[in-house]
């Protein structure tokens, strides 16, 4: 009878070494290379395309999200667009998760946040380019009217930052004896009245300017000033006062 000859023994690693290595994704390489271009060049050396790519990376760990980024884009315009949309408008594209819509919104807030923080604790007759940034940040890009109102001290220092109204996408109810019943209460001097035209398009109509008056008619008599009624669009800003409205 035949004696079987025993075989040796694997080597450790053997098997694994003579295995294929399995490729990486073919997105890894882009997302290094983005990461790459963001570190040593910036923001400006990125697309809004990209930049939202690296905004979705965190949010989609596995999966090329260039094509998602673009679609986006598409669909709202801009990055700025993309991150002030409404959560139930991203939905809308598909591959947007509630996880994407809540971190997209985390930037939104983010964004608020800084630009705000530049224009706390100081007066902002001079601090007039931040003070715009901020509206631009909060407002400009939203789907619907929204009236604010930024009450002043007597250093023109911010007291409260406050929406008055929501409205629809070209109309904001405003009351102006509820304007001048807040100032009271926060015993403001000042006021600068803001509102977004979401058409984009931020030239003053005829009932902006006719509302701006009744407040300034209202507050007057109370010897609280109107500093201006500021109004923000995707194509820039309007001020009523530098356009010698009021």
């Amino acid at each position: 009878m035949a004696r079987r000859t025993a075989e040796p023994p694997a080597l450790p690693g053997l098997a694994e070494a003579a295995a294929p290595a399995e490729e990486a994704p073919h997105y890894h390489g882009h997302r290094e290379r983005l990461r790459t271009r963001f570190a040593e060049a910036g923001t400006e050396a990125l697309a809004d395309y990209e930049l939202l790519e690296l905004a979705l990376f965190r949010s989609i760990p596995r999966r090329d999200v260039k094509p998602l980024a673009k679609a986006l884009i598409r669909r709202f315009g801009s990055f700025a667009e993309v991150v002030s949309a409404e959560p139930a408008r991203l939905a809308e594209v598909e591959g947007v998760s509630a996880g994407v819509a809540a971190d997209l919104k985390l930037i939104e807030a983010a964004g608020r946040r800084l630009a705000r923080g530049a224009i706390a604790a100081r007066p902002l007759l001079s601090s007039w380019s931040a003070l715009l940034e901020y509206l631009r940040a909060t407002m400009a890009f939203s789907g619907r009217e929204e009236f604010r109102v930024l009450f002043l001290d007597r250093r023109n220092h911010l007291i409260a930052d406050e929406v008055q109204g929501r409205g629809t996408v070209d109309h904001t109810p405003v009351y102006p004896r509820e304007v001048a019943r807040r100032a009271l209460e926060l015993s403001a001097t000042a006021i600068i009245l803001a509102h977004n035209h979401p058409s984009g398009d931020p030239t003053p109509s005829g009932a902006d300017i006719r509302m701006t008056r009744e407040i300034v008619t209202v507050l007057d008599p109370l010897g609280i000033v109107v500093h201006d009624h500021v109004i923000l669009g995707r194509d820039g800003h309007a001020s009523l006062k530098g356009l010698k409205l009021i």
